[in-house]
């Protein structure tokens, strides 16, 4: 399983890996039931602590992703895609909001918000 960690980005490797593993889970990378690496396992791999991958298999656990099953291993959870997305929906609706409220106080118009959003929807935002 590939995960590539930047330590230039200044997102939290824990972060970076429950990302992409839940990138690959909703993306039908990772299939329902499968087992997943074990904490030591994945931090050996990636050559991070074993506190930073536990850290994260929590956030995924606790979000549903991933189901630890005691002296088995961490397996990836049944989930509901709509549900997940519907989530991450309103999620986006509340930060543009935050964005909106913003721009009208410096006074940006909309379409200047829309064109910083199309430059940055170009762009690789993983760097």
């Amino acid at each position: 399983m590939e995960i590539i960690i930047s330590n230039s980005n200044g997102i939290p490797i824990y972060e970076q890996i429950k990302n992409q593993l839940k990138n690959k889970i909703l993306n039908n990378e990772l299939k329902e039931g499968e087992l997943l690496p074990s904490i030591r396992s994945l931090a050996r791999d990636l050559k991070c602590s074993v506190i930073t991958t536990k850290n994260a298999y929590e956030e995924l656990e606790k979000e549903g992703f991933v189901i630890t099953v005691p002296a088995k291993g961490i397996y990836v959870a049944t989930i509901n895609k709509d549900l997940v997305k519907e989530r991450q929906l309103t999620k986006i609706e509340e930060l543009l909001k935050e964005v909106l409220i913003l721009a009208k106080t410096c006074d940006i118009k909309q379409k200047d918000i829309i064109e910083i959003l199309e430059i940055l929807s170009k762009e690789d935002i993983n760097d």
